[in-house]
């Protein structure tokens, strides 16, 4: 058991990744002034670019990416666990992977992640987006056991999907990542419900920074970066979509105590689910008009 304090960055990334990186560069500083150990920033950390050419001149490997590498030198100068929320890096076959990373306090890199569900929807306001024409998804679920949690990873979109965060509880996770570049729309309609309802479920802190306001390449984003404790309680929150620093104590104990009082983790049973037709419509009795 740990308590710690953790901050959530919230972003308006643009399309240059250098600038992008200085600003990120200051809020986490920002973050670690306020005693945060555990740093994390939204999806999209390096750059928000739509457009198809712009973006594959933004993006490159691993190795060579500008916000991986200022993430791994400002962890080890600030002794914390820095989580960049993802950014996208050009894989060895050519294709794009939506990118968590971790460092840890001797700027080493701890663990990364690769978005495994694309979001490819059609918005009722007219927004449409194909994050699979750009993207390739991941395969792995990931849990890190750190030194004051055990952490899991997820990405934005990967919050709709419940069944990844049950697998990472189920594997220990105490806290549960959801870095994001929501919608506005959809953010407005389902992001604190999500969030508190993947909290709730599982008996596990749920930190969520986020992007916000609108982006150069034409997006908006939602904003209201959330920190949630294992009983849904919102404990922190940037009410707005401006760039900003929040910050909790976290202590790991209280996921154990709300999974005592609720042990849904240890009471879920397999079952089958059986199809059944009916044979006819039932018939519709009613008064005579």
């Amino acid at each position: 058991m740990a308590i710690f304090t953790a901050a959530a960055v919230q972003m308006r990334s643009g399309t240059e990744v250098a600038r992008n990186v200085r600003d990120m560069e200051t809020m986490v500083r920002e973050a670690a002034s306020r005693g945060a150990i555990y740093v994390q920033t939204p999806e999209m950390t390096g750059a928000l670019v739509r457009d198809k050419d712009a973006r594959a001149n933004a993006f490159t490997t691993e190795d060579s990416d500008a916000v991986a590498a200022a993430a791994a030198a400002l962890a080890g100068e600030l002794g914390i666990h820095l989580h960049i929320g993802s950014t996208a890096i050009l894989r060895a076959d050519g294709k794009l992977a939506n990118r968590a990373f971790l460092f840890g306090p001797d700027g080493r890199r701890i663990a990364s992640y690769d978005k495994i569900h694309m979001f490819d929807v059609d918005l009722d306001n007219g927004e449409s987006w194909r994050e699979s024409s750009a993207y390739e998804a991941g395969r792995e679920a990931v849990v890190a056991a750190l030194p004051i949690a055990r952490l899991g990873f997820a990405i934005c979109y990967d919050l709709r999907f419940p069944q990844l965060f049950r697998a990472e509880a189920l594997a220990g996770a105490e806290v549960l990542s959801v870095p994001a570049a929501f919608t506005r729309q959809t953010g407005e309609a389902h992001w604190h419900a999500l969030l508190r309802a993947r909290a709730i479920e599982n008996g596990a802190w749920v930190v969520a920074a986020a992007q916000g306001g609108r982006h150069e390449d034409g997006r908006e984003t939602f904003g209201h970066s959330l920190i949630v404790d294992p009983w849904g309680r919102i404990v922190a929150e940037a009410d707005h979509a401006e760039p900003g620093v929040i910050v909790a104590e976290i202590d790991t104990a209280a996921a154990a105590a709300a999974r005592a009082k609720i042990p849904n983790l240890k009471n879920a049973r397999d079952f089958a689910v059986r199809p059944v037709e009916a044979s006819g419509a039932a018939g519709l009795r009613g008064a005579a008009s």
